[in-house]
């Protein structure tokens, strides 16, 4: 499974759908790129200064990411060229239907890279490059939009 950084933010912290995420990847071997760790710390970051959680609460949550990839229960795959050059491509396999965004290109294109899917996230314009890339998601795209 690969996840986006939305998806492990809600794993940290509490959301209202973080339960369902919890009990979704409970023992799943879980990827993400290495984007994840400046993703994830802005996000704990923004939910901070918005005081949606304490100082306290970021860094627990900063540390228990940190621990997570220790352990390898979130596998870290590298940024680099290859990765660059393959979100290029879906960046413009994607125009004009869905106006991609780099990061969001980024992702998918490690989770095509690493062939790990589903892909999980709750973002939708990152589901929507997804649904025309041909990939699977978690949550499934009927169950997604009940939601």
């Amino acid at each position: 499974m690969y996840l986006d950084s939305c998806i492990i933010v809600k794993l940290l912290v509490t959301e209202p759908d973080s339960e369902f995420f919890v009990r979704s990847l409970e023992g799943q071997p879980v990827v993400t790129s290495e984007l994840s760790q400046t993703e994830v710390f802005s996000a704990l970051l923004a939910r901070e200064r918005a005081g949606k959680i304490t100082a306290a609460d970021r860094r627990r949550a900063w540390r228990e990411f940190e621990q997570r990839i220790a352990t390898e229960e979130i596998h870290i795959e590298p940024l680099n060229g290859i990765v660059l050059r393959k979100a290029r491509h879906l960046l413009e396999h994607c125009h004009p239907k869905v106006p991609l965004r780099t990061l969001d290109a980024i992702h998918l294109a490690t989770a095509e890279l690493c062939h790990d899917f589903p892909l999980v996230t709750t973002d939708g314009r990152l589901r929507e490059a997804a649904t025309i890339l041909g990939y699977e998601l978690l949550p499934p795209a009927e169950t997604h939009s009940a939601n």
